[in-house]
């Protein structure tokens, strides 16, 4: 296994990937590898699942509004989630079991300012209130590369996501969503093992 390792990362590759595994098993001993470097705000209101795999740049950041109940951003068992990764959670989001998550992906409970409220708009983003709402991935979902994951968004069981999609709306379970804003292009039936194209 070593041998195969260092044959995959090289030299200096490998001696990375003995660092990183030395300082997750330090520090999070049921997570599978964290590589260096990353970065988590609000690490108490973490919570990984046995198995957790990050690339590197992984960024979370989970932090309390003043005056409201705790954040929580949790993952699943066996979860994968690859480089420069960024989830911001203020509220909710909850990542299920056996998820693949790809580079560059972006998912947020939050954003900064309310549509209904306009005198919010008259100060700088910085200054107007959080508004938030949960985000749930289900189970053996796969995000692709870029994508984009918005507040109030429940991606079901078994989901792709294709490459740079911006996910606004509900993905039902076993459904392949593409594109700005993401729309189903197709659904796996079940009882008959086919793919359906949605109308």
């Amino acid at each position: 296994m070593l041998k195969k390792a260092y044959k995959i990362y090289g030299f200096l590759g490998f001696l990375r990937l003995c660092r990183d595994i030395l300082l997750t098993k330090l520090f999070f001993s049921k997570i599978r590898i964290i590589r260096y470097p990353f970065y988590i705000r609000g690490g108490d209101n973490v919570y990984f699942g046995k198995g957790f795999t990050s690339g590197v740049g992984l960024r979370l950041d989970a932090f309390e509004q003043y005056g409201k109940k705790k954040p929580k951003l949790i993952f699943g068992e066996n979860c994968q989630v690859n480089d420069y990764v960024h989830i911001g959670c203020v509220e909710s989001i909850e990542i299920g079991d056996d998820v693949l998550i790809a580079s560059k992906v972006f998912i947020t409970d939050h954003n900064h300012g309310d549509l209904e409220d306009h005198s919010d708009f008259l100060l700088s983003p910085i200054d107007r209130k959080l508004t938030s709402n949960n985000v749930r991935i289900g189970n053996k979902s796969w995000i692709g590369e870029s994508v984009m994951i918005l507040p109030g968004v429940s991606i079901g069981e078994g989901c792709i996501i294709g490459a740079g999609s911006i996910v606004t709306k509900n993905i039902p379970d076993f459904s392949v969503a593409v594109g700005n804003p993401a729309k189903v292009i197709k659904y796996f039936d079940i009882e008959n093992n086919i793919w359906i194209k949605s109308k």
